[in-house]
């Protein structure tokens, strides 16, 4: 097998492979599911629910561009199932937080309040005392 591997990798075949934008594409690519497997450890609520799940549906439709090409580019469909799997979980993530109690159980839990959280509410102080004023 390993033979044959490196049999390949000598022939005029893989040269033409490694040269084409069928490889070098889905390896610039592979940029987003890094980001967005990095973006798995972030806090909730810094997630975009428009950009997450746009990028969860860009990338569906790109796994299935790469099934349907001539030949099939695999790589390309592994770095789309891999951002669409890590979209979907942060969507998941998204709406467990701002939509299923996740920000109270958070808050109940004593977790320090996120840096938006913070803004806002010393934004929304602000603007009581602006109108007090007046």
């Amino acid at each position: 097998m390993a033979s044959t591997f490196f049999t390949w990798m000598r022939s005029p075949a893989a040269r033409e492979y490694f040269f084409s934008t069928h490889f070098w594409g889905p390896v610039a690519n592979w940029g987003l599911p890094l980001a967005a497997l990095a973006d798995l450890r972030k806090d909730e609520e810094y997630i975009s629910g428009t950009m997450t799940t746009a990028l969860a549906c860009y990338s569906l439709v790109f796994m299935r561009f790469a099934w349907r090409v001539i030949p099939r580019n695999y790589l390309l469909f592994a770095c789309h199932a891999t951002n669409a799997s890590a979209q979907t979980i942060q969507d998941a993530r998204f709406v467990n937080y701002w939509y299923m109690g996740g920000k109270d159980k958070s808050a109940a839990a004593g977790e320090p309040k996120g840096k938006v959280l913070e803004a806002v509410e010393a934004a929304r102080e602000e603007a009581k005392k602006v109108g007090e004023a007046k």
